[in-house]
């Protein structure tokens, strides 16, 4: 049994790939009509590959603001941005979809993971929190060694 295991002992994509699955799972996640024709950034090409990308991207962020708290759509663009290819001239960085952030956080509001925070932006909910918790220690139970020679 493992105990005690958050969010951070855990392997990042292994986690957000676990709580997508979950998200997608349950089915309480509304998923905006849009998400199959729209691009995550303007510095992208085309749409994402992955027809399950929007459970993907609130997962991540559910992460992210369980890992820092506070935080804001302007922050999930920055963090889910890129880089900006100009031809000859050089790269530079281009923020993610702002509208990508804010249906993601109005999301995982309206499941009850994420509340608004008195100082600003969105914080995890008590709920979320122990929701979290327990998807990571699924992860942790699943890449242990020990698992593996029961």
């Amino acid at each position: 049994m493992v105990s005690g295991v958050t969010v951070k002992d855990v392997s990042a994509h292994a986690f957000v790939r676990a709580y997508a699955a979950h998200l997608k799972k349950t089915g309480n996640l509304p998923v905006p009509a849009w998400t199959e024709y729209a691009k995550t950034g303007a510095f992208k090409e085309l749409s994402p590959n992955d027809p399950d990308w929007f459970y993907t991207r609130c997962a991540s962020i559910a992460r992210h603001i369980y890992l820092r708290g506070n935080v804001g759509v302007g922050a999930l663009t920055k963090l889910h941005g890129g880089r900006y290819r100009r031809g000859s001239r050089p790269s530079i960085h281009a923020d993610g979809a702002g509208g990508v952030a804010r249906r993601a956080l109005q999301a995982l509001e309206k499941i009850g993971i994420l509340e608004k925070d008195k100082n600003g932006g969105r914080k995890i909910s008590s709920v979320g929190q122990r929701t979290l918790d327990r998807i990571s220690i699924r992860v942790a139970k699943e890449s242990s060694p020990v698992a593996d020679q029961e």
